[in-house]
């Protein structure tokens, strides 16, 4: 096995310079060998060419856990464990992702070691970029695989930190897992190396200063404790590192309108003034595979690709509805599919959200019930279920909001129309990671952009006590995306949760849900439709709010590899 390993190493380089990505796709392995500048640009491009397939499990490991999605039925995917939290330590997109991520960091290391510092701007540029894809990379894995920074990070394991091989590779033994703390000042270290070696203004597609800084501001968040313990020192330096990335002039929050249509634009588009940092995706490697197997075709089938199997949740569609009906921009990235007669009209319907019992009378779930919507004499509505009549109380009837009292209990549901049903889910098609371009289901995956620094000085400033500041923040992105929906006071009995509400608003769908609830040590409650087991709670303490380290991983490492419990 360790031959295998050595093998692997040593071929990443090359191997990896087929993977090429734009503009760099001139450059042969003579050329490589010939030309040092080709060589830095061969190796950084194909750094950047295997974050395609690391950022697609980066998005399921992020996003599943959280509460932002369900799915139609259990699956045979590897992914589906991330759902029910029912890990396995052979999991092959984790594998991947490890892969990816070392190959990237062992790829990025062997560019620091081809360029001095400070021979020319231009490699110098090229070198921060190598510093901030190595170090945002050991804060992923360090997140992925290592338990909350507010969880004994001087004891807790991180991943190993390996910085490009030994020069005896035939006798090489790598060292164990570093620690949490360790691995986020390796993460920490790179990042500040990349901001102070970078100075070219490149599009979104690429690693910036300001991109260094972004990533620096979020792992300062992670480390600043939760809301009933923070770390005041954690959470000035978070808000310090968002207000360089804002004060740099360089971003700009989209206007509501191109908010609202924020899932098309590339990242180097001309109109796209909000993202940082993504990981670019172009159509002309975008196969039809990808249309369906990628990120976006789990969400939805447009354009007739995609499988179209998972959906908001009834938990985000309830966040989105408190500030009123179809107020909220957010609304702009969810497609409800509605079922049409054949006259291509819609059907009024109730529909709502019921517990759901075994045969034993013990509660397993809870199911949607959705129904047409009939009119008594005096005006108002009913619907029948199993063919007897239940009467609907008004609650807002602004909000097309209605009660019903069923099976013995009073539930609220919402007065809409027919939806088509998956099984026996309705069908919320998710369109945030689609329709890039407008072309099915392109899509780059975000890395940072300009709404999450508002996120984090808002969640920062609260954590220090400066509520005020922290209410000006999160009104920035709120009024936004909710026209006069901006708060009037925020405290310290209501900012965890408005905050973590307005980030989870702004987010989801981005890789962030997974995380954010476990790193300030609230639990995980998924009380909503699917089969994801929704009456068990996750703590923030619990085994499984992190991956086991791929067993293949283990077998393979030259030195001990120490696995999570």
């Amino acid at each position: 096995m360790k031959n295998i390993f050595i093998l692997f190493i040593a071929l990443s380089f090359l191997s990896s310079c087929e993977l090429e990505r734009e503009p760099f796709n001139a450059y042969t392995k003579d050329k490589i060998l010939q030309d040092k500048e080709a060589a830095v640009d061969v190796l950084l491009n194909g750094c950047y060419a295997q974050l395609r397939d690391w950022s697609d499990v980066m998005h399921r490991v992020g996003e599943y856990p959280g509460d932002n999605i369900m799915i139609r039925g259990t699956s045979t995917d590897s992914f589906y464990s991330f759902i029910s939290y029912q890990h396995i330590p052979n999991n092959d997109r984790l594998a991947t992702f490890w892969n990816n991520s070392y190959k990237i960091i062992s790829q990025s290391s062997d560019l620091m070691k081809m360029i001095a510092e400070g021979e020319n701007p231009v490699l110098d540029q090229k070198l921060g970029e190598a510093y901030y894809l190595r170090g945002m990379l050991y804060f992923y894995l360090g997140k992925t695989y290592g338990r909350p920074y507010a969880q004994s990070p001087e004891t807790n394991l991180g991943v190993p930190i390996v910085n490009g091989l030994p020069e005896d590779i035939a006798n090489i033994s790598l060292p164990d897992r570093a620690t949490v703390k360790a691995t986020y000042e390796q993460a920490i270290s790179d990042l500040k190396k990349g901001e102070a070696l970078m100075s070219e203004n490149r599009t979104a597609a690429y690693a910036t200063k300001e991109a260094a800084q972004a990533m620096l501001s979020r792992v300062y968040l992670y480390m600043s404790g939760t809301y009933e313990t923070p770390n005041q020192e954690y959470a000035t330096l978070s808000i310090d590192y968002a207000k360089k990335v804002i004060l740099s002039g360089r971003y700009n929050l989209l206007s509501r309108a191109d908010f609202m249509k924020y899932n098309t634009f590339a990242p180097d588009a001309s109109g796209q003034t909000e993202t940082i940092f993504a990981v670019k995706r172009v159509a002309s490697e975008f196969s039809g595979y990808d249309h369906y197997y990628g990120i976006g075709g789990m969400y939805a089938n447009l354009q007739g690709q995609g499988w179209g199997e998972m959906y908001a949740s009834a938990e985000y569609l309830d966040l989105l509805r408190k500030s009123g009906l179809k107020k909220d921009a957010r609304w702009a990235f969810i497609e409800p599919q509605y079922a049409l007669d054949a006259s291509n009209n819609k059907t009024v319907a109730f529909r709502f959200i019921t517990d759901a019992f075994n045969a034993a009378g013990t509660q397993t779930g809870f199911n949607y019930i959705q129904q047409p919507l009939k009119t008594k004499t005096d005006g108002s509505y009913y619907i029948t279920i199993a063919n007897v009549d239940y009467n609907l109380t008004v609650v807002n009837a602004a909000e097309n909001n209605y009660s019903i009292s069923y099976a013995g209990k009073t539930y609220v549901g919402e007065k809409d129309y027919m939806m088509l049903l998956n099984r026996v889910y309705p069908m919320f098609y998710i369109t945030k990671c689609s329709l890039q371009d407008n072309d099915s289901h392109l899509h780059s995956p975000i890395i940072s952009r300009l709404a999450e620094m508002y996120l984090n000085m808002a969640e920062a400033y609260a954590k220090k006590g400066d509520y005020g500041n922290a209410l000006t923040n999160l009104n920035v992105i709120r009024e936004r995306a909710i026209v006069g929906g901006g708060y009037t006071s925020l405290n310290s009995t209501n900012a965890a949760q408005l905050i973590d509400e307005e980030r989870q608003l702004e987010l989801a769908f981005e890789a962030q849900r997974g995380y954010d609830v476990y790193r300030n040590g609230q639990t995980m409650t998924r009380r909503y439709p699917g089969p994801h087991l929704p009456l068990i709670d996750v703590p923030a303490t619990s085994l499984r709010v992190v991956q086991y380290i791929p067993q293949s991983e283990i077998n393979a490492y030259p030195g001990t590899l120490t696995q999570n419990p």
